[in-house]
């Protein structure tokens, strides 16, 4: 079909109208101006996984009516964004003649004294089961500062509260990216081992790094793999990208002796920990192999021994403070890793414990009982972690690194992960995250990841997310967001369907930019936004700003990412997409606060092509030289764009990664991300990516 809108008939139709309601698409463009209209079973099961029921015409009637019902009766809503220094208005219900009385209770537990206003709305009433709801609105003042505030609003004899986020408008760039440009490494950190590593990389290995980077190259940060949570005995999932929690920090980078309790160890129970570094020490010394779970089966022995040993006075109290800041959180990571411990890696089988249990269950509680030791050890190995992941970021800073660890954030986590498992109702249920087709993969990608529920995310004032960010700043002086497109929306797929069959939820993306910029702001951080220029989008993204020949580019999206938080987008220069000839001066090119990354997880060496075809994940006769060609860097190949600036400028970059030591060009005004590792063929011995996404059901 020609047309790229949806007729009239068609957004009459009820279930388009419901899906519209809460953010569903219903179409959307692809790369290649294809226009999509979703199926009804798409949507029905879409919508299904946001709680919502469109299983009938009955159904889907009685949920639009229960939708607008409440939010034309809600005092307020659940979640409300403030920009600091600007007045914001709040919508609030109630009926004709009542006045809404309002209090503010600050972040740090005072009263907020300024003025809260009122100002009438529209004369229109809403009849609801026989009442008549007016709007009205509450003016929050500019002075309100930032901060996560709660509002109390009560209208008659209603009174519900509301989660204030109070942002600021934007990210001030650092005092040298304002008038110059940064430059840093790109290092995953489980393939950089020194003779003191453990077989993989480790968190002390960062600290040299990043000390050693700055003194010999000058450099200002290190872009390192995330550093999420992972599974607390083997095998470990090899992807960092696939996550067992994004809240928390993979114990397996701790570097046993540089923690105070080795030093304080019995001269038996050091001995130990050193006979067990012994056995996996000539895993250093090879670069075709990363044996994870050779690694940690040995360490977590080692680290039991200095668990066991004890602490300190002053430790403990450390470690309790630590434990006093998590709350709560902290015990869902710990519990399921004392499950998995006990009770053995979860499975799809209605029989394992993490189908059959949840936090709440009598045999869960037991278990933590019987086992308290264990418990209380998964708890120190998470502080242990951050608390070197913490030594590093300072080692860092205090060498003169202006920016020092950029923190890699992944688009979601494991399905059988702790927080899916521990809070299920934070996750869509029934779906999972991936990527329509494109032309590097046309069946589309799932990566088997389970939403966060857009819905389940404004009830609670995006406390998820909030922590999230929180805990990674704490640790890190940037960072990176994997498909930052994801704030603004997700390529949704419903259980049991292909890749190709699914549809684009859209997220509240101001709230979220504004808990980036709020985050960032208190840290002194930059946020980076990885921009694959993918241009895929919702039909109706076709109306905003930078959509042109009827493609939607992500302009629209990536001026709002950048104005809002006046940070980085950093495009890839190995893996910048062709847009159907458009401007890629405007289109593409790097911003004047743009990162260049020459290569990252996602890049395509130039034999990847070939290997996607293997696994058919591209059509046999797809014309790869139409989109990209390949260019020597460093002695190996890389899929580059088409656009000779962009080229010249990969291959400088990369020389300047071949030098290590020697200077790079910084002849342009854009930030520059250059590897630290030798690439994947020589680290894996495979000719494969490290961390090819959607790749993973297919093998």
């Amino acid at each position: 079909m020609t047309e790229q809108t949806e007729n009239a008939t068609r957004l009459a139709r009820p279930l388009i109208r419901l899906a519209k309601l809460v953010g569903v698409a219903t179409s959307y463009v692809g790369m290649s101006h294809d226009y999509h209209e979703i199926e009804d079973d798409v949507l029905v099961a879409v919508l299904g996984a946001l709680g919502i029921d469109a299983s009938n015409d009955e159904a889907i009637n009685q949920s639009i009516t229960s939708i607008k019902s409440e939010r034309e009766t809600r005092v307020v809503a659940p979640t409300v964004l403030h920009v600091v220094g600007k007045e914001s208005k709040v919508e609030v219900h109630g009926g004709m003649f009542d006045v809404p009385e309002a209090s503010i209770t600050l972040e740090n537990g005072k009263q907020f004294t300024g003025k809260i206003s009122h100002e009438g709305g529209e004369k229109i009433a809403h009849e609801i089961n026989g009442s008549f709801f007016f709007t009205s609105y509450l003016v929050l003042p500019a002075d309100l500062p930032e901060g996560y505030h709660t509002l109390e609003v009560t209208v008659g004899s209603e009174t519900e509260t509301a989660t204030v986020i109070s942002a600021p408008e934007k990210i001030e760039l650092l005092d040298d990216m304002k008038n110059g440009s940064l430059w840093g490494w790109m290092s995953q950190l489980y393939s950089i081992r020194s003779k003191g590593s453990w077989g993989v990389g480790d968190f002390e290995d960062l600290k040299t790094m990043l000390v050693e980077a700055k003194k010999k190259t000058g450099s200002d940060f290190m872009l390192i793999n995330p550093m999420h949570a992972a599974e607390p005995v083997p095998p470990l999932t090899p992807s960092p990208y696939l996550p067992i929690s994004r809240r928390f920090i993979t114990f397996s980078y701790i570097r046993p002796e540089s923690m105070p309790e080795y030093l304080t160890l019995s001269h038996e129970d050091r001995a130990e920990v050193d006979a067990l570094h012994e056995q996996v020490e000539l895993l250093n010394d090879d670069a075709r192999l990363i044996d994870r779970d050779a690694m940690w089966r040995v360490k977590k022995h080692a680290l039991w021994v200095i668990y066991k040993a004890g602490r300190t006075k002053a430790r403990q109290a450390e470690f309790d403070r630590y434990l006093a800041e998590c709350g709560d959180e902290i015990e869902s990571y710990a519990t399921w890793c004392l499950c998995y411990d006990k009770w053995g890696a979860p499975s799809d089988d209605a029989d394992n414990w993490v189908r059959k249990y949840n936090r709440d269950s009598e045999e869960v509680a037991q278990l933590r009982e019987k086992f308290p030791d264990t418990l209380e050890f998964y708890r120190w190995l998470e502080w242990v972690a951050t608390d070197q992941l913490h030594a590093a970021q300072q080692a860092a800073r205090k060498a003169g690194m202006k920016i020092g660890i950029v923190a890699d954030m992944a688009v979601g986590v494991h399905p059988a992960g702790s927080d899916v498992w521990w809070n299920p109702e934070r996750f869509a249920k029934g779906a999972t995250v991936g990527a329509p087709p494109d032309m590097f993969n046309q069946q589309g990608q799932d990566w088997s990841q389970p939403p966060l529920n857009p819905i389940a995310l404004e009830q609670t004032g995006f406390r998820v997310y909030r922590d999230m960010v929180h805990g990674m700043f704490a640790n890190a002086g940037a960072v990176r967001i994997d498909h930052i497109l994801g704030l603004f929306r997700l390529w949704w797929i419903p259980e049991g369907k292909p890749a190709t069959d699914g549809t684009y939820v859209h997220y509240d993306s101001d709230v979220m930019l504004g808990i980036l910029a709020l985050e960032a702001s208190r840290a002194g951080g930059v946020v980076v936004g990885e921009d694959l220029g993918i241009s895929t989008c919702p039909a109706e993204d076709l109306d905003l700003p930078g959509a042109r020949n009827g493609v939607a580019v992500t302009d629209g999206h990536r001026r709002r990412v950048l104005e809002r938080l006046g940070q980085i987008a950093a495009g890839h220069l190995a893996e910048t997409r062709e847009r159907d000839h458009l401007a890629l001066d405007d289109a593409v090119a790097l911003d004047e606060i743009a990162a260049e990354v020459p290569f990252d997880h996602d890049i395509f060496e130039g034999h990847a092509l070939r290997t996607e075809g293997e696994f058919d994940l591209i059509d046999a006769a797809f014309d790869a030289d139409r989109v990209v060609d390949v260019a020597q860097v460093g002695g190996h190949e890389f899929v580059v764009a088409l656009h000779p600036v962009q080229l010249e400028s990969a291959l400088r970059v990369g020389a300047g990664a071949d030098r290590r030591s020697g200077p790079v060009d910084r002849s342009s005004d854009q930030r520059l991300f250059v590897r630290i590792a030798d690439h994947a063929p020589q680290i894996l011995g495979v000719q494969r990516t490290a961390n090819g996404e959607g790749r993973k059901r297919k093998e």
